[in-house]
């Protein structure tokens, strides 16, 4: 017996912008969130910033579908960033914050972060994380 198209559970291509200065940082998140983070979800393209200055620039050129910033980047922290991208930028893509301690749980509230994970990056919640901030 064959399913419906319609039955079927459609897949989200994605585009994912991830910005710390920290080289293993990106590669861990690239590899926690992985290809597929859930059933219904596949990341089609990532746009790695090292910098907070990049990070805008590709918000003005890319389609992004979300954002994950690296709270304890240097010089600007991802949770500065996430406040001037969610006070400056219209119809704002939903943005992950990585904080260094759970208990900088309220520097993500006053940046105004969607989701927050903390270090040390756990996959499965950099995974589920992701996936639940696709806008259906």
């Amino acid at each position: 017996m064959t399913v419906p198209t319609e039955a079927k559970s459609a897949v989200t291509g994605i585009s994912v912008l991830l910005f710390s200065d920290d080289r293993a940082t990106r590669d861990a998140v690239r590899l926690g969130v992985g290809t597929r983070p859930a059933e219904h979800v596949a990341v089609e393209s990532w746009h790695e910033c090292a910098t907070a200055d990049g990070v805008m620039m590709t918000l003005n050129e890319e389609k992004i579908d979300v954002i994950i910033l690296d709270g304890e980047a240097q010089p600007y922290g991802g949770l500065g960033v996430c406040r001037q991208i969610k006070n400056e930028m219209y119809d704002c893509p939903p943005i992950m914050v990585l904080i260094g301690r759970p208990g900088d749980g309220w520097l993500a509230s006053w940046s105004q972060a969607d989701a927050v994970v903390s270090h040390p990056l756990d996959p499965a919640a950099l995974a589920r994380g992701v996936a639940g901030l696709v806008r259906p």
